[in-house]
């Protein structure tokens, strides 16, 4: 199935004007008919890029021939904004998608949010922090929920103030010299530090509002997380911290560490040997995170 394609959509004005981090590409069935699900698309840059939409293109066959409508969600840079801006945009772009859910055939009542690396992050925050008021910011569109059912979570970074600690061996090296630092993820010019504006290690009250860990409660929607066993940018800790908080709170969740598996979009592949699975909640489990798997989960968290 061709899916209908609606690029370029402003869910809110361009900040600054000629940026594209308040735009969405939308994906849909070519014909009409019962309200579908929503997965909404976040790609992940390490926070640098506004074009976070554009690895929706690549999803898009695979689950609007399953039956979602798809959309492609760009946040603002930290150059172009510091946290929470990135959250505010996530919000109103989920804000903007309710309030058009008619006209593009949407079920507002069956919402999930997918990323990775960043987008994972983006994604966990968005889940995690509906009943947080001071962080639905008043961009775009308002008067609209902006909770999620559910999240899908692909290598994302969490407790920023410990990545530099269980990094794999080598990896703090060619970190360092990907990114044009001596410090690793503390450095004061890392990604997280931009996101912030301020040195992470610095200012840990900050750092832990941008920590989607903060946020979990009892309340929180399923999660599946997937993180590379040879990720050298964020550490596979990571995510285990974040299932073990998810867990601790019964939230219904599971983690996919993948052997072999970098820090790539293709963790979704069915070509990575067997991950190590656990889980809670009677969230379904599968041998490998792939988007087949990930369907599995949506339909179960949605329900249906």
């Amino acid at each position: 199935m061709t899916p209908e394609i609606h690029p370029d959509i402003p869910y809110a004005a361009a900040q600054p004007p000629g940026s594209r981090g308040h735009l969405l590409d939308l994906y849909r069935p070519p014909t009409s008919g019962d309200r579908r699900p929503l997965l909404i698309v976040c790609g992940g840059s390490g926070w640098m890029g506004d074009d976070g939409k554009d690895y929706a293109a690549e999803l898009a066959p695979h689950f609007v021939a399953a039956g979602y409508v798809v959309a492609g969600v760009s946040t603002r840079s930290s150059r172009q904004a510091r946290f929470p801006a990135q959250v505010h945009d996530v919000k109103a772009a989920i804000r903007w998608l309710r309030a058009h859910a008619g006209e593009f055939g949407i079920d507002p009542r069956r919402v999930a949010v997918l990323g990775d690396s960043s987008g994972g992050w983006t994604a966990a925050m968005a889940g995690l922090t509906a009943h947080v008021p001071e962080l639905a910011g008043d961009v775009g569109v308002t008067g609209h929920p902006s909770d999620v059912q559910a999240v899908v979570d692909l290598y994302g970074p969490t407790d920023f103030r410990r990545m530099d600690t269980h990094m794999l061996p080598g990896a703090y090296e060619s970190f360092n010299e990907t990114y044009g630092l001596t410090t690793g993820h503390d450095d004061p010019d890392s990604p997280e530090s931009a996101l912030l504006g301020v040195p992470i290690q610095d200012h840990p009250e900050k750092a832990g509002t941008a920590n989607p860990i903060t946020y979990v409660t009892g309340t929180a929607p399923p999660f599946l997380i997937a993180h590379g066993q040879a990720d050298m940018l964020v550490p596979p800790h990571q995510s285990e911290l974040l299932y073990a908080a998810l867990e601790k709170a019964g939230v219904p969740a599971v983690l996919y560490s993948v052997p072999g598996a970098g820090h790539a979009k293709s963790i979704v592949d069915a070509t990575h040997a067997p991950a190590v699975v656990t889980a809670t909640g009677g969230v379904p489990r599968a041998a490998r995170p792939t988007l087949d798997t990930i369907d599995a989960f949506l339909r179960h968290a949605f329900g249906r």
